[in-house]
This record gives C-alpha cells, sequence and structure tokens, in this order.
C-alpha cells in the first residue's frame, strides 16, 4: 500500500466509478460503483480509502483511514533509528592510571550511547619486546567495560597495535 499522502482520495473524493473494491478482512469484493462502495463501507463504520488510483478500474479498500494514517505516520518515524559507529579509544602500555579511567568512561559513554569501541593499545619502539604489558592494559580496560560492553572481538596483535571491539549489551 505505498499510498503518496498527497493525493489519497477518501469518501467522497473518489468521483471515478465503477472501482474495484477490497472489503476490511483483505476479500475482494469485485468491481462494483463507488455509491455502493461507499454506502458498504459505512455500513461498517469505516472509509473507502483509494490505495492505488492509477490502476483501471482505481483499487479501494474499506479500512479506517484514520488507523492508516497513524500506521504511515509510525513506520515514517521507525525509519529514524540510531546508526551504530565505531568509536576508538587509543592507549599505550605506559598510559597513568588516570589517563585510562578517564578513557574508559568515555568508552562507556560511547557504549550506553549503542556505538561500538575498538580499543586499541599501540606500541611504539621497545614496548614491542614488552607486548604483556599492553595485554595487561587491555585486560583492566575489558573487565572494567565488562557490565555495559560485551566483547566482539578478542584481542588481537595487527602489526604494532593490539586491537579488540567491544559492542554495547
Amino acid at each position: 500500500m505505498a499510498v503518496d499522502r498527497n493525493q489519497t482520495r477518501v469518501n467522497e473524493s473518489i468521483r471515478i466509478s465503477p472501482v474495484r473494491v477490497i472489503d476490511a478482512d483483505g476479500a475482494q469484493l469485485g468491481v462494483i460503483p463507488t455509491r455502493e462502495a461507499m454506502d458498504r463501507a459505512r455500513e461498517q463504520g469505516l472509509d473507502l480509502v483509494e490505495v492505488a488510483p492509477t490502476e483501471r478500474p482505481p483499487v479501494c479498500r474499506i479500512m479506517d483511514y484514520g488507523k492508516f494514517k497513524y500506521q504511515q505516520s509510525k513506520k515514517l518515524h521507525q525509519k529514524h533509528t540510531h546508526q551504530t559507529k565505531t568509536k576508538e579509544i587509543r592507549l599505550r602500555p605506559k598510559t597513568g592510571e588516570h589517563d585510562i579511567d578517564f578513557k574508559i568512561k568515555q568508552a562507556e559513554r560511547f557504549l550506553k550511547h549503542k556505538d561500538k569501541v575498538q580499543v586499541s593499545v599501540m606500541f611504539r619502539g621497545r614496548e614491542n619486546a614488552h607486548k604483556e604489558e599492553g595485554r595487561k592494559v587491555m585486560e583492566g580496560v575489558i573487565s572494567q567495560l565488562a557490565e555495559v560492553g560485551k566483547v566482539e572481538t578478542p584481542p588481537l596483535e595487527q602489526g604494532r597495535r593490539l586491537i579488540c571491539m567491544i559492542a554495547p549489551k
């Protein structure tokens, strides 16, 4: 029922006769004069709504027009859903404890806003020889974010970085 709201004709505004009518239950009533179709709709306490004006004869449906408009507006609003983004927090093995706590608070805010968080620990120079220090930092971050997010991809080494993806719960 892809109907443009500006062109939707209801009851008396349907001037073409005869029309193909579909009952409120979805049963085809066939091609009948517009007057008769409107009388049937009024008997049921419903409206005659033109759903396919380009067809010959036009297709009309017996339905509650107010409910139909409400469902159309509801569908329109459902399209505006949140697009999940990937946010990144970058750390180093020697990052201070307070700085890590600050980054964790940022990550919690991202996860509560339904965004994914990529935690990456970067290694430089001699830090490459002590990757276990970076793993300790990563495990600490993962454990502190456990209540608001779940690990989507476990910590993986990619070159000079240790990367982990955390998704909101």
